[in-house]
Order: structure tokens, then sequence, then C-alpha cells
């Protein structure tokens, strides 16, 4: 049984609308970069500890762990703490390009394996009171740069260059592939 590590109703909608089956195990770590920690680092990371943490509780079953993150001029956007954080992140994709890192752990056995998939995203220009207005939706909090790529966000997103799931939550293909590469599939 494929177990995921995480509550997200994104990530969880991206594996059944995949057709892959699995069961929820939460697991609760602190998802704050460590200092110096490279994006792509910091999103293996933590889709590790939240895929180990999970394993801990659900022995013999194969877990998945994955982490988000946002990155710009090399810094971490992770979630918003607030609608004020919220809107400075929005303001500095504003008429930019930006990374979107996934980390995905799969922890089989007791043996883990580990990868990122990274999808480039460009944003148009957004106003202030655009911005003022999306926050108050309250759709960018909890999410990693506070947009959702698959909400009122897509209006300011005409292209990325990479996994559109990626974006959403989960890099479906780079999971299916180390699903079977584990040939539970």
């Amino acid at each position: 049984m494929l177990v995921l590590a995480s509550a997200s109703p994104r990530r969880q909608e991206l594996l059944r609308n995949a057709g892959i089956p699995f069961e929820v195990q939460p697991a609760h770590i602190l998802e704050d970069p460590l200092p110096g920690e490279l994006a792509k680092d910091c999103a293996e990371r933590l889709a590790r500890e939240k895929a180990l943490a999970a394993a801990k509780q659900r022995t013999g079953d194969v877990v998945l762990g994955a982490d988000t993150v946002v990155v710009v001029d090399g810094q971490i956007l992770g979630k918003p703490v607030d609608g004020a954080d919220a809107a400075r992140m929005l303001r500095m994709l504003s008429g930019r390009e930006h990374l979107v890192i996934t980390g995905v752990c799969l922890v089989v056995g007791g043996q883990w394996s580990v990868a990122s998939e990274t999808t480039s995203v460009a944003f148009s220009e957004i106003t202030d009171k655009e911005i003022a207005d999306y926050v108050a939706t309250g759709e960018p909090m909890d999410k990693a740069g506070a947009y959702a790529i698959q909400g009122i966000a897509s209006r300011w997103i005409p292209r990325i260059e990479g996994d559109y799931s990626n974006v959403v939550g989960l890099p479906v293909a780079l999971v299916w592939r180390m699903l079977r590469e584990t040939a539970l599939l």
C-alpha cells in the first residue's frame, strides 16, 4: 500500500486523478529551510523527513513524502505566515519568472530514495489591488510562494516550462517512475 505523508488535498487529488491508490498518514515536521540551504536540497530534505516520519508509523508500507518550494532570486519562498507575507511574496513574483521545486521521497522496506522536479513559471505583472483582492480570498495561504496555479492565480501565469502537476504540488510523472522502479506498480 502507498502511504502519502501529507494531508495536502492538492497532492491527494493529483494521486487520485492519476489512478494511484493511497492512504494518508500526515507527517508533522518543521518546514523551515536551514541557513544557507539551497532550494533543491531543502525540498528534498523536507520530503525525506516527512516520508521517514510517516514510515515510523507505517512499517511495511511504501511511504511517499513531498515538499514544494518556490524560488526567486535564490530566495526560498515557503508558505506565507499571514496576509502581509503573502502580499510580499506575490509582489516579488509579479512580472517575473521563478522556479518551483518539489522534492519527493519514497521509503520502501526501510530504504529511501529521493528525487526532485523543477518547473519554471512566468508571472504577469499584477497590481497591488489584484494582490490585495487575491490575498483576501484566502487562496494564497498554505501554498508555497502564496499562489495556486490551478486556482485564481492561473490568470497571471502565461507560461510554464516543465511539469504542471509539480507546480500544483506533486510531480506525478516522477512519482510514477519512482513507484515503477520499486516494482510497486
